[in-house]
Parts: C-alpha cells; structure tokens; sequence
C-alpha cells in the first residue's frame, strides 16, 4: 500500500483511504472499529463492567457494552464491545450518515476483495496478530484482533480473532463475520445476542 498524503491511500484493488472513511468499490466503510457510549439520539448505552452486569443485561435483552477486560486502553485499540441489543436498538448505535451493515452488504465487501478465501488477508492489520498470523491490509480496513466477551462476562480470544455485528439476525442469534490469526478466510458466524463482539460501520 503506497502512502500518497498524510490523508490518502491507494492500495493494489484500487481503494481510497481516508482520515475516517475507506471506499471500497460502492461502499464507504469507517477505518475503525465503533467507540460510541451513547445512542444517535444522545440516550447511554449502559457500561457493563462486571460479570453480573454482563449477564443481566443479555437475560433481560438489554443494551450493553465492555471494554475488553474493562480496560479503557483496549478501547483505544480496538473500540468497544457491544452486544445485540445495543447493535439493533431502534435508538441507533451508529452516527448519523452510518449504518450497521447487514450481513449481505459484508458479503458484497468480502467479494470485491477477492471471496470469502482470501479477503481475510487483505482486511486484518499488518501487525497485532498472534503467531505472525497479520494481514496484508491491502483493503486499508485494518481490522485488529479485538477478541469478545462471552455470555457469562468472561472475555476471550485478544490478539487471535476479529468478530464482527451484522444488523442481520437468525432466530436466537445474530450473524457476524469473522477473522482468525491462523488462516486468509473470512468466516460467517452465528453469534449469540448475550456476547459482545465490536461493531464497524458502513455509509448510508
């Protein structure tokens, strides 16, 4: 990826990379992954720090989000964890002018870039991937390996795997995609609505 100004990229499929947006074909994509504590209409998405809180919230179908292991700093990486609920709450937990993306706009980014088989290596991030498993990032998404949090509250999987909301759902889970350090696919995963993965946002 040849580095053209302090705000622009171009990468070998042609994608333009901006300060906060990357264009990939039709789509205009946020570079990282979502960091919101509150709904578009200004409303908190509750903090749930402790195991309990966690799992209340995923019993009561409630919104919630998590830092990874309830450190700020993680947050600055990787962004936040959300649950189901906070993803598809009415309110809207993307910010104006973005949208969660169904799971068929994901299928339409993984094609451009190449199928299900080797999109992966051009979205995950040169660095941060266990045992060398990083990517090429051709794509200019860079998606790090920001793990999830479990419906019992116990966190799992930082620095080996990238899980990622849909708005799409299929009967008690939603659907997700994911990226693993050890191989070059992007994978379809049936996610419970109780765990939290991170969030990235695509352009109305």
């Amino acid at each position: 990826m040849k580095k053209i100004s302090s705000i622009i990229f171009l990468t070998l499929f042609g994608v333009i990379t901006f300060a906060q947006n990357v264009t990939i074909g039709a789509q205009v994509w946020m570079s990282k992954n979502l960091d919101v504590s509150t709904f578009r209409n200004g409303d908190a998405i509750p903090e749930a720090k402790t195991d309990e809180e966690w799992k209340k919230a995923g019993k009561k179908k409630q919104p919630a989000w998590c830092y990874y292991n309830n450190d700020p700093s993680n947050g600055k990486t990787y962004g936040k964890l959300y649950n189901w609920y906070a993803v598809t709450d009415p309110r809207g937990i993307a910010p104006d002018g973005y949208r969660v993306p169904s799971f068929e706009e994901w299928g339409d980014l993984t094609s451009y870039l190449g199928g299900n088989y080797v999109a992966g290596i051009q979205m995950k991030s040169k660095s941060g991937w266990l045992n060398d498993g990083n990517g090429k990032d051709s794509s200019g998404l860079s998606f790090l390996p920001g793990g999830g949090r479990d419906v019992d509250g116990t966190f799992r999987d930082l620095g080996g795997y990238c899980t990622l909301w849909s708005s799409s759902g299929y009967r008690r889970d939603g659907i997700g995609r994911g990226l693993s350090y050890s191989t070059e696919d992007v994978t379809t995963n049936f996610i419970s609505k109780k765990e939290g993965v991170s969030v990235r946002c695509i352009k109305d």
